[in-house]
């Protein structure tokens, strides 16, 4: 039930909670509007929709500890998660009541965010902020979520470059033959920084022509400076990939190189990271080395570019969509996810387009190429 009490020169609404106890929705300078408000708190309550403003005064700080306890996701995922709510998230609204977040005040912070941040990155942190607060609309603590529909506004992104199959042989003959290994599997099957890094012998099934990405330990993550496996990206991601001859031929010589368990490893041994990688080998193949002579190939090209390129050339070869989502590990939405599947005559059709590819482009001897401009 809720009633009205004249308190100087306003009158407030009261309400008695589920559990007896008496708290104010609200004041109004006049009993009329205070009146249609207990009116509207009693029939809220009867219909079991009624909020009190009492659920709502718990700091985000405060929730934000309750929803990560409750919220599972990976490792990598989470710290992602910790980054954003301790460099932007919670030093803005930590101390703020739930309910005193307003939309606008998420506005006037997201346009500070788009002045000092990548737009991705801002996408990122607005994505989780909305994820925390509309968890709170779901647990009744507030009537409604303050960043729905809310927008970062963000320049056009240009489009993201590819490379030639003719490029990446320029670009892999750049690299040690380990290396060199590492970017042409990339680029002829799709596959992820970490699904390549995070590669073992046992799911490198070469004598059935494939590569497993494992459920459980099919990725390689770097998560707080230390590299763990774990699963993959998301569940589509988990997928056998066919491979053209040439590239089953090149991983056995490869294999032959090590022991290790892992199938590409770094000059030391060890493990790649994607900072060390990047630094030392692949901006200057992509972007060249003048001291050395080297033209630029593609500048600016990301290793991730390499997967772009992978269905660039799908594209090329007509190559269903199905098919191409299947082997990148995507799951196309709604009734095209259901009802196509791909057959083994469309996966063969596919390997072989990869492999006249390789043919047309491919040096006659890529391992004997010159490594004047090697990077080791």
């Amino acid at each position: 039930m809720a009633w009205v009490e004249k308190r100087g020169d306003q009158w407030r609404v009261r309400f008695r909670s589920d559990d007896g106890s008496v708290a104010t929705d609200s004041s109004h300078p006049t009993k009329t509007a205070a009146n249609a408000r207990a009116r509207a708190i009693e029939t809220d309550q009867r219909r079991d929709v009624f909020i009190s403003p009492e659920h709502g005064k718990i700091t985000l700080a405060e929730w934000v500890d309750q929803w990560l306890d409750a919220h599972d996701v990976g490792a990598a995922t989470f710290e992602r998660y910790r980054s954003h709510l301790d460099n932007h998230i919670l030093p803005r609204f930590g101390t703020s009541a739930l309910n005193t977040i307003t939309r606008m005040a998420v506005k006037r912070w997201v346009k500070d965010l788009n002045q000092r941040r990548a737009d991705s990155t801002v996408a990122s942190i607005l994505s989780l902020l909305s994820m925390i607060m509309g968890e709170a609309v779901e647990e009744r603590r507030i009537p409604m979520n303050p960043c729905r529909r809310l927008r970062h506004a963000s320049a056009a992104r240009p489009e993201r470059p590819w490379a030639s199959a003719a490029q990446v042989n320029e670009i892999a003959a750049r690299v040690s033959a380990a290396n060199r290994a590492l970017i042409i599997t990339a680029a002829y099957t799709g596959m992820r920084w970490g699904e390549l890094t995070g590669l073992r012998r046992p799911n490198c099934k070469l004598d059935d022509g494939r590569i497993f990405i494992d459920p459980d330990d099919g990725a390689l993550h770097e998560v707080g400076g230390h590299l763990e496996l774990g699963p993959p990206k998301t569940p589509a991601a988990v997928r056998d990939i066919l491979l053209p001859p040439f590239l089953i031929e090149l991983l056995h010589a490869h294999l032959k190189t090590h022991d290790h368990e892992h199938v590409f490893i770094g000059r030391d041994g060890g493990l790649h990271r994607r900072s060390s990688f990047h630094r030392r080998h692949w901006r200057p193949a992509t972007d060249g080395d003048p001291h050395k002579g080297a033209p630029a190939i593609i500048r600016g090209l990301h290793f991730h570019d390499l997967r772009h390129s992978h269905k660039t050339w799908l594209i090329e070869d007509d190559v269903p969509e199905i098919a191409q989502a299947k082997r990148l590990g995507h799951r196309l939405p709604g009734i095209r996810g259901i009802y196509s599947h791909v057959s083994p005559a469309v996966e063969k059709r596919l390997v072989d387009g990869l492999q006249r590819r390789w043919e047309h482009n491919a040096p006659p001897h890529p391992a004997a190429r010159p490594t004047d401009n090697v990077s080791d």
